[in-house]
């Protein structure tokens, strides 16, 4: 069973429900903004224990899914480790996953970028995620579902992470185009939400909610996509990095960049929650790169 795009719809996943190879997960975080920086999560677990699409798993990104060595939330675990975890939850090399998410797709992309980053392409998002599962009148499922263990080799892919050091050097130019993912006042530093406000000198700004549908959730038409990475220069860029605030809503412009079809784009992990933390490294105010 290939899955050969990176969104899949409600429609596909009613028709394909039943197929073995199918392994279908929640991905769901809750996020809280602190007051003075920072975000308080919460496992999405209860609301996939009460509520899911039948069959499917779910995935703790904020817990076990998460490189419990670094400082840094939500850091992906080495490809060994999330290997190992992924076929522990019914993750085999001929399978095929899909993934969603309640709220933000950020997600449900989040995972698909991490299982990417091990070298296992078989996987897609539900387009319009849980809302557009649950609204549509379609079955769902409660309980403790869960998929027999699989066996999943990993095949490391760096270049789909960039680290401190290469965003460093990013801002000398080098055919590299930066992109912060983050809303406008987040990015301009009229919103102070890491402790330091401000961007990445000589990043732009392509806002992860600006490529979704505010209604649906969906992501749009590929060419109101384009639209909205055009002024950044990013579809003629050899590469792209993408970050926000640690890693997760910077995959939706991932995936996007991926729907348009750029072939070097790569995530910064550990985003502002790492950067901020060197009071060395610059920041940029306003709305310029």
């Amino acid at each position: 069973m290939k899955l050969t795009d990176p969104l899949v719809s409600v429609d596909w996943l009613a028709s394909h429900l039943d197929r073995p190879q199918l392994r279908i997960f929640d991905t769901t975080v809750h996020m809280q903004h602190k007051p003075g920086g920072g975000y308080l999560t919460e496992s999405g677990y209860e609301d996939w224990r009460k509520a899911h699409i039948p069959g499917a798993g779910f995935l703790d990104l904020a817990g076990e899914f998460s490189d419990p060595d670094s400082e840094i939330p939500f850091t992906m675990p080495s490809p060994e480790r999330f290997c190992q975890l992924a076929a522990e939850h019914g993750v085999s090399d001929d399978s095929a996953v899909l993934l969603y998410s309640h709220g933000s797709v950020m997600w449900a992309t989040r995972a698909w970028w991490m299982f990417r980053s091990v070298g296992f392409d078989n996987v897609a998002v539900l387009d319009g995620g849980w809302q557009a599962w649950s609204g549509g009148n379609r079955p769902v499922s409660s309980g403790l579902d869960a998929y027999p263990c699989g066996q999943l080799h990993p095949k490391p892919q760096p270049h789909l992470w960039a680290d401190r050091e290469e965003m460093q050097a990013n801002q000398q130019g080098k055919g590299v185009c930066t992109l912060n993912a983050l809303a406008p006042t987040v990015y301009s530093g009229e919103d102070n939400r890491y402790g330091r406000p401000g961007h990445i000198p000589g990043s732009y700004n392509v806002f992860n909610g600006d490529l979704l549908d505010p209604e649906s959730g969906r992501f749009l038409e590929r060419d109101a996509i384009r639209e909205k990475f055009k002024a950044s220069g990013a579809l003629t860029a050899e590469r792209v990095v993408v970050y926000c605030g640690g890693g997760i809503s910077a995959t939706v412009d991932a995936l996007a960049l991926l729907l348009l079809g750029h072939g070097n784009v790569a995530v910064y992990d550990g985003s502002m929650s790492e950067w901020v933390r060197d009071e060395d490294l610059p920041l940029t105010l306003g709305s310029e790169p």
